[in-house]
C-alpha cells in the first residue's frame, strides 16, 4: 500500500505526467487530491498496472478524489519549449484546473517550475511511494493512451494503438514508411540513423 500522505493534515495533491518519451502527441499531466487517510490495494505506478487495473481505478479515483484535473502540452509547445518545459507546462495547468486549491503539491520527479505560489515537494519516483502521484499517473496514463488510440484511427501505420506513440519498432517502420504526421514531435530524434526528420 502506497503512503496517504507526505504530511498529515494537510491538503496535498499529487502530480505527474506521462508520454515525456513519446515521438508523437501531448505530454499529459494529472493532478488529484484524495481524501486523508485514503487507501486503495491497487493504486501504484500506473506503468506497474495491467491496462484493465489501470481503467477501473479510473472511476474509482474520480469518484473518491476531492479534486482532479487533466491538462496538456501540445505538440507546438513542445517543440517550441522543450519537452522538460512543456511537462512543466502540462503539470501547472493540471494544478490550477482543481477546484480545490491543495495547500502543497508532491511533484513526481526531481524537478519542477511554477509560478505558483503553491509550496511543493519533488519525489524522485513518487509514483511508487504516495498515493496521490500514483492516482494522477493513471488518469494521466489513460487519458493519454486513449487519445493516441484515436490518432491512430486518423494516421494508422504507426501502432499507437499499442505504442501510445513511444519509439517501438513498429512506430519507427511507421516512420520510415510513410514519413512524420502532423502530431510528430519535430524536435525530437525519431529514427536513429537520423537526427531529426524535416515534415
Amino acid at each position: 500500500m502506497l503512503l496517504p500522505y507526505l504530511e498529515s493534515d494537510r491538503l496535498e495533491a499529487g502530480c505527474d505526467e506521462v508520454g515525456r518519451g513519446c515521438l508523437c502527441g501531448p505530454v499529459v499531466a494529472a493532478a488529484v487530491i484524495l481524501p486523508a487517510g485514503y487507501a486503495h490495494e491497487l493504486i501504484n505506478d500506473s506503468k506497474k498496472l495491467s491496462k484493465s487495473n489501470r481503467e477501473s481505478l479510473v472511476l474509482e479515483i474520480k469518484n473518491i478524489a476531492i479534486a482532479w484535473a487533466v491538462a496538456e502540452a501540445s505538440v507546438e509547445e513542445i517543440d517550441q519549449i522543450n519537452i522538460l518545459n512543456a511537462s512543466f507546462l502540462a503539470m501547472n495547468r493540471a494544478i490550477d484546473s482543481l477546484t480545490v486549491k491543495p495547500a502543497h503539491l508532491l511533484i513526481d520527479g526531481n524537478r519542477f517550475k511554477t509560478k505558483s505560489e503553491i509550496p511543493y515537494s519533488c519525489i524522485i519516483k513518487g509514483d511508487g511511494k504516495y498515493a496521490s502521484i500514483a492516482a494522477a499517473s493513471i488518469l494521466a496514463k489513460v487519458y493519454r493512451d486513449q487519445l493516441m488510440c484515436d490518432y491512430s484511427e486518423t494516421y494508422p501505420g504507426y501502432a499507437w494503438e499499442s505504442n501510445a506513440g513511444y519509439p517501438t519498432k513498429a512506430h519507427r517502420d511507421g516512420i520510415r514508411k510513410m514519413g512524420l504526421t502532423p502530431i510528430h514531435r519535430k524536435s525530437f530524434r525519431h529514427l536513429p540513423e537520423q537526427i531529426k526528420l524535416d515534415f
